[in-house]
């Protein structure tokens, strides 16, 4: 009897406060990840997150998109963004999500899960919405698509009710990623949730037309037409320029690009000590056509889309920090931009 009476106390508790709620998944291991598969499958990727995102959650209020540089460590980089959400007392209400763009390219030769899709490890890369050798959809699946079905199952009001903002963030190659990603996508106007882009320390920037970065009178920072195009032929190709595009942002004209750009919520992250050409610094000619070193490089750009093409963007810069994720995305000023309070 007594049995009975204890079984009915605890189902009576249970149906009054309702299940046990799930707490954070924070370790950069095999229980923290979960695939998402293309299609009807079986080509799949792996993301690392904090909450499954095929179970309902209503207390998840935001999503963090949080991508690796060219390490393609998404581990490590899974770690940074669950140390900044601890920071912001944010762990219990944001999904936060580091989605691999593995690849078995010589090059990169990352080991491959079965089905795991290999992104291209150079040339128009998985930074730059770079195709892999899969027919998805309307042609080649790209790495923009990947982003794309994170979004979405992030944005699904299903899983994830109460969710009223997703942030798309990266450092490094990730900067690179999230900076074109955030011009291109499809995306953005479709999902219900206003979506903002943080792009911190990127070798390089996607320019919207023929001119760069050039000293003006009293030091300012000019914008004139780039005048070494005949010995740096590549300047203005993609993924530095317009032209030339392939993969995911060959399907939007250069006007659309220009457009998404400006609408689009962004801030620019930059290192104040982000001024060595190291960690796979790149100085290719239409690199070094944008500045000489990351920390201009943001500087000048932030600067280029605002003057030029009339956006209202933010550039920031981080006191104190060099090419390094962690310092970067746990700094203070950078906490309410990855995890912003509703409005």
């Amino acid at each position: 009897m007594r049995t009975v009476l204890r079984s009915l106390l605890v189902l009576t508790a249970f149906s009054v406060a309702g299940p046990a709620l799930a707490a954070p998944c924070v370790a950069a291991k095999p229980d923290c990840t979960e695939w998402i598969v293309f299609g009807n499958g079986p080509a799949r990727s792996l993301i690392y997150r904090t909450f499954a995102l095929n179970q309902r959650n209503d207390r998840m209020t935001r999503a963090l998109i949080m991508v690796h540089g060219a390490g393609r460590d998404a581990d490590n980089y899974f770690r940074t963004a669950v140390a900044a959400a601890f920071l912001a007392d944010a762990l219990e209400d944001t999904v936060v999500i580091s989605p691999r763009f593995a690849s078995s390219d010589r090059g990169c030769q990352d080991a491959l899960a079965a089905n795991e899709v290999s992104w291209p490890c150079n040339g128009d890369s998985w930074r730059s919405g770079g195709a892999a050798d899969i027919t998805y959809r309307d042609g080649k699946l790209t790495s923009y698509d990947f982003a794309d079905e994170i979004l979405k199952k992030a944005a699904n009001k299903t899983v994830f009710p109460n969710l009223k903002a997703v942030v798309v963030s990266g450092h490094s190659a990730g900067g690179q990623f999230a900076n074109r990603y955030e011009m291109a996508n499809r995306v953005h106007d479709t999902l219900g949730v206003p979506i903002t882009y943080v792009v911190a320390n990127p070798s390089s920037y996607a320019y919207l037309d023929a001119t760069r970065p050039a000293s003006g009178a009293n030091g300012a920072t000019e914008f004139r037409r780039f005048g070494d195009g005949r010995n740096c032929t590549t300047y203005d190709r993609w993924p530095y320029g317009l032209q030339g595009r392939s993969g995911y942002t060959s399907r939007l004209s250069d006007d659309q690009l220009k457009k998404q750009l400006a609408a689009r919520p962004a801030t620019y992250l930059v290192g104040e000590l982000d001024t060595l050409p190291l960690a796979g610094f790149d100085s290719s000619c239409p690199a070094m056509a944008q500045g000489a070193n990351r920390n201009l490089r943001g500087q000048a750009w932030g600067k280029y889309v605002n003057e030029k093409f009339g956006a209202n963007h933010k550039t920031m810069v981080i006191p104190l920090c060099g090419h390094n994720a962690r310092c970067m995305f746990t700094a203070e000023p950078a906490l309410p931009l990855l995890f912003p309070k509703e409005k």
